[in-house]
């Protein structure tokens, strides 16, 4: 009934990490990218500031409904999939708030890495 044949040929853990990519990739362009000549930008602008106009710019909303068909890719058994709709909702917010803020790296003066240096040389 709810049967994939692709999912009994390849291991459940590499379904589910595909999936979740996919999943956080196809949400993150319908709700934060313009796509090109700003199709995307203007389908979201032209839901207004209803219901679908809310949803269409809310990570997190999405992103519950883009998993649900990636939970039958990811296989098993009715429960299974339940759950693998869920958690697939959550690994994609995860991956989004992780790469949400660019990494920015301070490299400081050399005199503060090694403190047993910087006493050596007051003592």
């Amino acid at each position: 009934m709810f049967s994939n044949p692709w999912a009994l040929t390849t291991h459940y853990s590499f379904r589910f990490l595909v999936a979740a990519l996919a999943v956080w990739r196809l949400t993150h362009l319908l709700t934060q990218e313009d796509g090109p000549w700003e199709v995307l930008k203007k389908a979201r602008l032209g839901l207004g500031s209803g219901m679908l106009g809310k949803l269409a710019s809310c990570f997190y909303c999405l992103s519950i409904w883009v998993a649900l068909p990636f939970a039958w890719f990811v296989g098993g058994s009715f429960v299974e999939m339940a759950v693998a709709w869920w958690a697939l909702s959550g690994a994609a917010v995860l991956l989004e708030r992780a790469t949400r803020d660019p990494f920015e790296l301070k490299v400081e003066d050399n005199e503060t890495w090694d403190a047993a240096e910087k006493q050596r040389k007051a003592g």
